[in-house]
């Protein structure tokens, strides 16, 4: 294990580049800004380039063209940077090009609380574009899993060709502290998929209904066209309806037939547990505190943490349903994971610490909360 001192957003940056980015576009917003500050300095020194664009538009665009000429490519932004790249996030989606897509959330809606803490951006990146598809999405809840969750979704976006959303808290991207993280030679890297045959055989759309497009890096000698319209085997736009029907499942169906190997969540101390929290990102760690005092005092509380929040990891909270009487939701919003939550669980009877004001949920809160259950 390597041991380091460092905040959250350089931990981003530090995993990007031990795991193969060369390539940033993006476009200054608060509170990920640090991200690309440090990329910037990274990336050359690394043979990678960084680009800071006129705007989030740009910088998603530009990254997405870097990721078709076969390199690791990500942006990063907060909720009203994500908003603006919509349209192209889109065009990942359709087009099956890996990206990876750093939210570092703030209070909203519209610009909101730019310098406070908030998971405001749950729902958005579960639809941040219009259209049928499913979005990965993945929440750390410590700063050496936000250096393990960001190595994680560049494999996923690799392994699934697709945009994956890694959604930090202002809190975990700002907060500095001592951490370990695992050794360069240690970490498993994916590497997407390439046609090795006769390029006059390749298609790269033509695939099995479950499985992602294989689409080879730009100037190789493959012909292809690459297009926000639906498309066929060689991605030229169709409206052709057994063909759209047949994408369309495959662009859901290549995420929902391998959940097991995305969806991940953690629990704590909810063996003997009576009463189970569910937090997720820097509440986590509140969470964690809370229950070690509550635990002090004779109240058996337990945590159960997704760590991938889409897909949910709905599985994991049928059980949850059927093992606690009483369960507490907290978030840092309005309860935009509850309603997820809710439905998996097929249960109204939840109880819920929300909070929306930019200011962080504290241990003491959470013990207030339970020992009114």
């Amino acid at each position: 294990m390597r041991e380091i001192f460092s905040t959250g957003n350089s931990l981003v940056a530090k995993a990007a580049i031990e795991c193969g980015c060369r390539f940033f576009g993006g476009y200054p917003i608060t509170p990920s800004s640090e991200i690309a500050h440090d990329l910037s300095l990274l990336l050359p020194k690394n043979g990678g380039k960084f680009i800071q664009m006129e705007d989030e538009i740009a910088g998603i665009s530009v990254a997405l063209g870097a990721s078709m000429s076969g390199v690791k490519a990500m942006t990063a932004s907060s909720g009203p940077g994500i908003s603006l790249k919509s349209e192209q996030i889109g065009l990942g989606f359709i087009a099956e090009i890996p990206l990876v897509i750093v939210n570092v959330m703030r209070g909203g809606p519209s610009t909101g609380l730019p310098t406070r803490v908030s998971q405001g951006d749950i729902l958005q990146a579960k639809n941040p574009t219009h259209g049928d598809f499913q979005s990965i999405t993945l929440c750390p809840g410590t700063l050496k899993e936000v250096y393990t969750e960001t190595i994680r979704a560049f494999n996923l976006s690799e392994r699934f060709m697709t945009p994956v959303f890694l959604l930090l808290d202002e809190t975990i991207g700002h907060m500095k502290a001592k951490t370990f993280l695992p050794k360069i030679e240690d970490i498993e890297i994916y590497k997407r998929e390439e046609f090795k045959g006769d390029p006059k055989e390749y298609k790269p759309y033509k695939v099995e209904k479950d499985k992602p497009a294989i689409l080879n890096p730009f100037f190789k000698g493959y012909h292809y066209h690459i297009t926000g319209l639906h498309h066929g085997d060689n991605g030229f736009p169709t409206e052709d309806e057994k063909i759209v029907t047949y994408n369309t499942n495959r662009l859901m169906d290549k995420i929902n037939n391998y959940k097991d190997e995305i969806v991940q969540a953690q629990e704590y101390m909810l063996d003997d547990a009576n009463i189970c929290i569910i937090a997720y990102g820097s509440v986590n760690l509140s969470a964690i505190a809370a229950i070690d005092k509550l635990r002090q005092d004779g109240i058996k509380v337990g945590l159960f943490r997704p760590k991938t929040l889409w897909p949910s990891p709905e599985k994991e909270l049928k059980e949850i349903a059927k093992r606690f009487k009483k369960i507490l939701v907290v978030e840092l919003n309005m309860g935009q994971y509850y309603t997820e939550i809710k439905r998996a669980m097929l249960r109204d009877d939840l109880e819920t610490l929300f909070k929306a004001n930019g200011r962080p949920i504290s241990p003491k809160e959470i013990i207030t909360k339970v020992k009114e259950l």
